[in-house]
């Protein structure tokens, strides 16, 4: 046949189908990019498309955010969504330490307080431990280190001595707790204050770290501090003993003479040494945890289930 000839001088390639394909397969058929085929041997050219492949990711093609475009849409990548959380963390922490120490004000470091207020105290205790910025307290002893004042405490065995029925004209002025983690030792002080002098007792104790969070105290010296005598006698206006007023107004002339006399003397009386006595007995043991920790604030709690709020020594926390 004369057409055979006309066929038989282009190039053909028989090509065999695969073993498991089928003839319903749907595969891809992978074009090569040169927009001339073979048919431009013939000289017909057959232009196509310029085709560029981008890989994406499984989660880009369901609109994950997980890295956002920042083009024209105002959006944020994750690290600015980070950053905004933490900033936010940081304004509530702040928020419910203010809220805090506002609670404490007028329980007299929890002797006062009713117990709709230890409600509210305790509440506000939890919500700030829930975000403790220290997690691991005794790995940051440098914040440990230095002087914290007790603000609130519930434990009720510093009850009687906070109380001021005891002795009217006698009131404690500060209780405070010390800690030197270059020396692992720590000092619980209370400072009294009366009408014509101020004086301390401390207990001096070494402390171990057991966890992250706890360490076990051994008390082992007890201090009386050397009396104070102050320059300007203050003697109340009146004292309450057994529930009955006591005007004192009449013997504030008595002690006119007697201020310069005390001035004279308390140069005398604290050049004198503190006096120092062992603990001994198996009760001079406790363990403490401390659950929330921050430049200017502590919380730990002891054994017997009590808690202690403290704030360190020129906080402005401080400042009511």
């Amino acid at each position: 046949m004369a057409t055979v000839p006309l066929f038989s001088q282009f190039p053909c390639k028989t090509l065999a189908p695969s073993p498991n394909s089928k003839s319903n397969s749907k595969s891809p058929i992978i074009l090569p990019t040169n927009p001339i085929n073979r048919r431009s041997e013939i000289g017909i050219a057959v232009h196509r498309p310029d085709f560029r492949v981008r890989a994406i990711d499984a989660d880009d093609e369901w609109g994950s955010d997980a890295v956002e475009s920042r083009g024209g849409g105002g959006s944020v990548s994750v690290a600015e969504k980070a950053a905004e959380e933490a900033i936010g963390s940081v304004e509530e922490t702040e928020r419910l330490k203010r809220l805090l120490v506002d609670s404490l004000y007028g329980t007299d470091r929890g002797l006062t307080a009713s117990s709709e207020t230890r409600g509210e105290i305790g509440e506000l205790i939890t919500q700030l431990e829930s975000m403790n910025p220290t997690p691991a307290p005794n790995e940051a002893l440098f914040l440990l280190n230095g002087k914290w004042i007790l603000a609130y405490t519930s434990f009720v065995g510093l009850f009687p001595l906070l109380s001021r029925r005891i002795e009217p004209l006698v009131k404690v002025d500060e209780i405070s707790q010390t800690i030197d983690s270059d020396s692992f030792t720590v000092q619980n002080s209370v400072r009294f204050a009366g009408p014509l002098a101020t004086t301390s007792f401390s207990t001096n104790a070494k402390f171990e770290i057991r966890s992250p969070k706890r360490v076990q105290i051994k008390f082992e010296q007890g201090v009386i501090g050397t009396p104070q005598l102050t320059d300007s006698i203050e003697i109340p206006e009146f004292v309450e003993v057994l529930g009955q007023k006591i005007d004192l107004n009449p013997i504030k002339g008595l002690l006119t003479s007697v201020q310069d006399t005390a001035s004279s003397v308390a140069k005398t009386i604290s050049s004198q040494p503190p006096l120092k006595f062992s603990l001994p007995g198996d009760r001079t043991q406790s363990w403490l945890l401390t659950t929330y920790l921050d430049k200017d604030l502590r919380i730990s709690r002891g054994d017997a289930g009590s808690v202690f709020v403290l704030i360190k020594e020129g906080s402005s926390l401080l400042n009511p």
